[in-house]
């Protein structure tokens, strides 16, 4: 199973997703949710990471407050993977565990600290230089 991973960079408000390798992928097992990981173990040298969420394979969200790899059924008020309608309403959901296993499809990270590799590069200017031409 292929997995993914989603970067982003809070200073200037891009993402961008990478699939990952299966040595990469298994890299990443056993890591929890706001954790602080090495960008090598992705692919990206010099750069630090935190893992921010995910879904697993069938698209249930990971939630930092459940411990373990598997689904649960939990009674939530509010929070990841809930749409809140009204105030005080309580909603039984099913949400993955904090803690990246094989099943995990996707993994959110965001940059803590930048390396050497460019990852956002501008596309205006080279949509400058198209017009130009």
């Amino acid at each position: 199973m292929a997995m993914k991973i989603v970067i982003s960079d809070p200073k200037n408000g891009k993402t961008l997703q990478r699939e990952l390798t299966e040595e990469q992928a298994e890299n990443m097992y056993n890591c929890k949710i706001g954790e602080k990981i090495d960008g090598s173990k992705v692919g990206l040298e010099g750069y630090e990471l935190e893992i921010t969420g995910g879904s697993d394979f069938c698209g249930f969200p990971m939630r930092k407050d459940l411990d373990g790899s598997l689904r649960k059924k939990i009674l939530a008020v509010s929070g990841i993977g809930l749409k809140k309608k009204d105030s005080g309403i309580r909603i039984r959901k099913t949400i993955a565990g904090n803690t990246i296993y094989e099943k995990t499809a996707q993994i959110n990270v965001k940059v803590l600290k930048t390396g050497s590799e460019v990852l956002f590069e501008e596309k205006k200017e080279e949509a400058a230089e198209e017009k130009a031409e």
